[in-house]
């Protein structure tokens, strides 16, 4: 991440690396979501078996659609940083 004196400097942007942390933590709450869900299904399939499998599919698919929109908006958030290096390096060039 660098020195704790790039949190006070504006030269560095620090959020990319922050926001690797953000989309583990995103993951990991997707799978425990998921894992609830599947536990939920399971003990489901006691009282109604058809609603415990449709509970069971439907904890899979969200984990899944999760992971998904977490990658994505992680990947948002730094192709933004990466637009504003690359319009840097443009910009001094125009100045060389």
């Amino acid at each position: 991440m660098g020195s704790l004196r790039d949190l006070f400097q504006w030269e560095r942007f620090i959020t990319p690396q922050i926001i690797r942390v953000f989309y583990w933590l995103a993951v990991i709450l997707s799978v425990l979501f998921g894992l609830s869900g599947i536990s939920s299904g399971l003990f489901m399939l006691v009282v109604n078996p058809i609603s415990g499998f449709l509970m069971m599919i439907g904890s899979v698919l969200g984990a899944f659609i999760g992971v998904l929109v977490a990658r994505i908006a992680a990947e948002f958030v730094l192709i933004a940083f990466r637009i504003n290096e690359h319009l840097g390096a443009i910009r001094n060039r125009e100045h060389m």
